[in-house]
């Protein structure tokens, strides 16, 4: 959503744009071979103990061998194979690791996105092996902030899409587990976040401390489970004088947009999807077909957050 010259605000053709470009960028950064890259390959000693469920495998086998044609072979070979699956690292700019920076460059890993789209900001720091495996997760802990966010490099193309600017109010409306609100919070360019009152000009604010952006973030989470978890990992990324900037709500995401009309410049909408990876995997045939049903009731909801 963007705000005209006119100062309202209008729905733009984000939604269509970010699909079709996380879909190329999904597909570059995870194909097999004979496509566009060489398929990674991982040692059989870190192959991840996990079995496809077959209700499911059977179920995406005949529905997107329709809609996919011959392209669904390559990308049910990678679906299938957690070994090669990638997984970027987002830095912290709020914890700058720059010891693990350089390991990873060592390491062989490569910066992605800078200088391949037009609004990438140089505070965005974020890095893609050029094998297959992952790094490790780091625990939370109460009073550490976390050096880095591990996520599918194309989770970010949404977040740069919207293109933050100076004095923009942004909402986050399906935000949990909170990566992309994260991704938000490193691209500001330094000014305040809101945070500020008058002080003198020797005294530095809050979140210019921080280089953080005048902006305005609000995170909604109608689901109370991962709202918690939004709100855990906001507490493991940001200072304490941000996250206390930043207003979190628990709304259903269909009514905010009438409860707060022309509030925002521009909104962010990662709105529930299949999770077809994850449930690719389910140990539970039962849930799993529960699920299946449940996934023809999905075009519904997104398009009620998306109206």
């Amino acid at each position: 959503m963007r705000a005209d010259s006119g100062g309202t605000r209008k729905p733009s053709c984000f939604a269509s744009w970010i699909f079709r470009c996380r879909a190329a960028w999904s597909w570059r950064l995870a194909c097999p071979s004979g496509m566009v890259l060489t398929r990674l390959t991982a040692a059989p000693e870190r192959r991840l103990a996990r079995r496809v469920c077959g209700v499911v495998l059977d179920h995406f086998d005949a529905q997107y061998s329709s809609e996919l044609g011959d392209a669904w072979a390559a990308v049910r070979d990678i679906l299938t194979s957690p070994c090669c699956w990638q997984y970027a690292v987002l830095l912290n700019r709020f914890n700058y690791p720059f010891n693990l920076e350089e390991a990873l460059r060592l390491r062989g890993y490569r910066t992605v996105f800078q200088g391949s789209l037009p609004h990438c900001p140089k505070s965005m720091k974020c890095y893609l092996s050029t094998t297959a495996g992952r790094m490790p997760s780091e625990r939370h802990q109460v009073g550490n902030l976390k050096k880095y966010y591990l996520l599918n490099a194309a989770s970010l193309l949404p977040v740069l899409a919207l293109e933050l600017r100076d004095g923009e109010k942004v909402l986050d409306l399906c935000a949990a587990p909170g990566g992309k609100s994260i991704a938000l919070l490193q691209c500001a360019d330094p000014a305040h976040f809101g945070l500020d009152q008058p002080r003198s000009s020797s005294q530095p604010s809050v979140a210019n401390r921080y280089g953080i952006g005048q902006c305005y973030l609000h995170c909604n989470e109608y689901d109370h489970l991962r709202l918690k978890w939004l709100m855990q990992t906001l507490e493991s990324f940001i200072p304490q004088p941000l996250v206390n900037g930043i207003k979190v709500s628990q709304s259903d995401g269909r009514d905010v947009g009438d409860a707060q009309p022309e509030t925002f410049d521009k909104v962010l909408v990662d709105a529930p999807c299949s999770n077809d990876r994850s449930w690719l995997f389910s140990p539970d045939a039962q849930k799993a077909a529960c699920r299946i049903s449940q996934r023809r009731s999905l075009p519904l909801l997104q398009r009620g957050l998306l109206r």
